[in-house]
């Protein structure tokens, strides 16, 4: 349920609509807007409940409006929150037209090798390192991280050059170690349903980057971002990074383009694309990069080694540093244009 105040709602008139949602023993979620506030309820009521509380609230005179939320999802929703969120992780912003590109190996294999890597990502102008510290695969038997060396080789070499890093975190118990060295927490696409990890990740209060997992529909993964939420986390960002393909052995998997608009019409959170673990194709990363960014992705996440032949997790999908350096100019060049076709 959502409670619209009107225009020129002074902060007392707010709060006295919050006072009356309490005294029925629901806690209100207060949503300061550019014209005007609005009152979210994120609770699960009766039908019974609703009603009496929709009468009761829409004959307050400083209400304009109470309308029920159409989804599962509440915090999520662009019902609950109408103006973009905009994710801050020091220097850099992230979404509301601000276009990112996270960049880096899938593992951190060595501290020379990581270091090199961050020299690429830094010269050609992203401004975020990725690397796995610890690496969820599939057989027990391949490179599995350097888990704590590696990740502090993330926050030694993410330092030195300045860069935002975002790295994976696996299990519940990680996430004070991991929160400690990477500024980012990553859930992977086989996480997104760990709520006792997301909820975790929620009371770090660290910036959570959210895959989507294989086969997640768009409802189950807005609602794995509503346990990150309901821990009073607003810094969430969505990862759209491919389905479960339906024609094995061209792609590893099919990237849902399309979810790039519809996340961004019913939810409020920033929208990352990962064209390489949505292709696993190297070749094929810079044109879904592109049509990321047209279709309106708030930035690209992609995978660069310094020498993707001897990558020792995911080479096939891995960019060289010229490789790179062409999809940055690449993407610069297009959101150039894009920017003037909207403009």
């Amino acid at each position: 349920m959502i409670i619209l105040m009107k225009l020129g709602a002074t902060d007392a008139e707010i709060q006295a609509v919050a006072d009356a949602i309490r005294q029925r023993g629901v806690d209100p979620l207060i949503l300061p807007g550019e014209d005007r506030a609005a009152i979210g309820i994120p609770a699960a009521l009766t039908n019974d409940q609703k009603m009496d509380l929709e009468a009761e609230l829409g004959a307050m005179s400083q209400v304009s409006k109470v309308t029920q939320t159409s989804r599962p999802y509440k915090l999520a929703s662009r019902e609950f929150h109408p103006d973009d969120t905009i994710v801050q992780v020091g220097p850099v912003t992230i979404g509301a037209g601000h276009f990112v590109v996270m960049g880096g190996p899938c593992s951190i294999e060595s501290f020379d090798q990581f270091d090199e890597a961050a020299r690429v990502v830094k010269e050609a102008g992203a401004t975020i390192l990725r690397g796995g510290a610890f690496k969820p695969r599939t057989s027990p038997y391949a490179f599995q991280g350097l888990a704590e060396d590696g990740l502090k080789i993330l926050k030694d070499v993410g330092s030195a050059y300045g860069l935002v890093t975002v790295t994976e975190v696996m299990s519940p118990d990680m996430v004070s170690l991991v929160s400690r060295f990477a500024d980012i927490l990553q859930i992977g696409a086989r996480s997104m349903q760990n709520f006792p990890l997301l909820i975790e990740a929620g009371k770090s209060m660290k910036p959570v980057f959210l895959k989507r997992g294989p086969s997640a529909s768009i409802d189950e993964f807005l609602l794995a971002a509503e346990y990150v939420l309901s821990q009073g986390n607003p810094n969430v960002m969505l990862c759209e990074r491919g389905v479960m393909p339906l024609d094995r052995g061209y792609t590893r998997n099919t990237l849902d383009i399309s979810a790039v608009p519809v996340l961004k019409e019913h939810s409020h959170l920033p929208v990352i694309v990962d064209p390489s673990h949505g292709t696993g194709v190297a070749r094929y990363v810079l044109p879904m990069a592109r049509a990321a960014l047209v279709a309106g992705a708030d930035g690209v996440m992609v995978e660069m080694h310094p020498n993707p032949k001897k990558a020792l997790s995911d080479g096939s999908q891995a960019l060289t540093p010229d490789q790179f350096k062409s999809l940055m100019q690449n993407l610069q060049s297009l959101q150039t244009i894009t920017t003037r076709a909207s403009g």
